[in-house]
């Protein structure tokens, strides 16, 4: 059993110093690396450091809440998918649904077993490890993957790598809903995919980083051709992602509510990078 879990870190947010304790314990003896917080701001920084493979989260801590902790965690790129079960003594619907609104995997009132805890841990880091691979909406690598392939671009002596941002998705899904904000999403990577495929080499790859993030690998004399390619295709198509009976009204819409198109590109004639969190700083200071 402990070999199933070897390797996998766990954090443990919980202010009650005897649980904490009798939890760490029981993980330890179950494989896992545990590491513990007990208040809320410790456990953004630490979980931001550690990068846990699943979190659980007690909600009710001494300074910041724990849908606080997770809507911070959710803010980092690296932590945007940590799978966060939630441990609490509330149990009304309107708790619930708040932390299932912030990615939440499970949620579990105390007195708990902690037996069903365990079982619950391991079914959420498997249906995890089984989809942090291919994005369910763009099929597109996402994910340990992704990162496989950006550290294995990385290694090259010639790489490039493009950034392209479809900014506002969010407010998009909020107001035209769930189906449309997807529709935009698998358009976007219809467009990149056929970019890469016109422009790009054999090796070429295009992940998926965040919800309107897509990431680009060439090399470094295409980079610079295929971000302008893909920002012009994307620009152009922005009032086709609205209805149709909407589509005028997209000159009234405020920057903040308006999709917006922003790409940026980075190569290794500029750069050189010995990880991967170096890259993505540099890459989000040239989209800022």
């Amino acid at each position: 059993m402990a070999d199933e879990k070897k390797g996998h870190k766990i954090f443990i947010v919980e202010d009650d110093i005897d649980l904490s304790e009798m939890l760490t314990a029981y993980f330890k003896v179950q494989g896992y690396q545990v590491f513990h917080a007990s208040r809320g701001e410790d456990a953004v920084r630490m979980i931001t450091e550690a990068a846990p493979d699943i979190a659980v989260l007690d909600i009710r801590l001494p300074d910041i809440d724990g849908y606080e902790v997770c809507r911070r965690l959710r803010q980092n790129r690296r932590m945007h998918d940590l799978p966060v079960i939630f441990l609490t003594e509330k149990r009304e619907r309107e708790d619930k649904l708040t932390g299932l609104e912030l990615g939440a995997v499970d949620y579990i009132t105390k007195p708990f077993d902690i037996q069903e805890l365990r079982l619950r841990v391991r079914n959420a880091l498997r249906r995890f490890q089984r989809n942090a691979q291919v994005n369910p909406i763009t099929g597109l690598p996402e994910g340990s993957m992704m990162v496989e392939r950006l550290e294995e671009a990385l290694r090259r002596p010639d790489w490039g790598v493009v950034l392209a941002e479809v900014r506002g998705l969010n407010k998009f899904r909020d107001k035209y809903g769930f189906v449309a904000a997807d529709d935009v999403s698998r358009a976007v990577t219809l467009m990149l995919t056929n970019a890469v495929q016109e422009m790009g080499n054999a090796e070429d790859f295009v992940g998926h980083a965040d919800t309107g993030d897509f990431l680009l690998v060439t090399s470094s004399a295409n980079s610079s051709k295929l971000a302008r390619r893909c920002e012009m295709r994307l620009s152009a198509s922005i009032p086709y992602f609205y209805p149709a009976l909407e589509r005028h009204r997209i000159k009234d819409l405020s920057d903040a509510e308006r999709l917006d198109v922003h790409v940026v590109c980075l190569s290794s004639k500029e750069h050189q990078f010995t990880n991967l969190d170096n890259l993505f700083v540099a890459l989000a200071n040239s989209s800022s």
